[in-house]
């Protein structure tokens, strides 16, 4: 099952993510080899929201890493939430239907 972790990140996010950065990605990293993180990444104009999409038997992968992420725990993230995603269509869906 896919689900969808999405941070709304603070208004500063961009100026203050350089200090938090390379925790942030060193634990993201760690979760893409152990086969959990997808992908991941913030979107863009206005970057204020990012989203990482991770592939688990249950939400509690994604709720654990945004517990334990460096940017939740230093304010840089505002509120984040954990969606299951149904993906039905390309080469990684969950549950293809054709």
């Amino acid at each position: 099952m896919h689900y969808l972790l999405i941070y709304d990140v603070s208004s500063d996010y961009v100026e203050r993510r350089a200090d938090f950065r390379a925790a942030h990605l060193k634990l993201a990293w760690a979760a893409a080899e152990r086969g959990e993180l997808q992908l991941a990444g913030a979107l863009a104009d206005p970057v204020d929201t990012a989203v990482l999409l991770f592939e688990a038997d249950s939400p509690a992968v994604a709720e654990s890493f945004a517990k334990a992420d460096p940017y939740v725990l230093n304010g840089l993230v505002k509120q984040w939430r954990v969606r299951p995603w149904t993906t039905v269509v390309g080469e990684c869906a969950a549950t293809p239907v054709r």
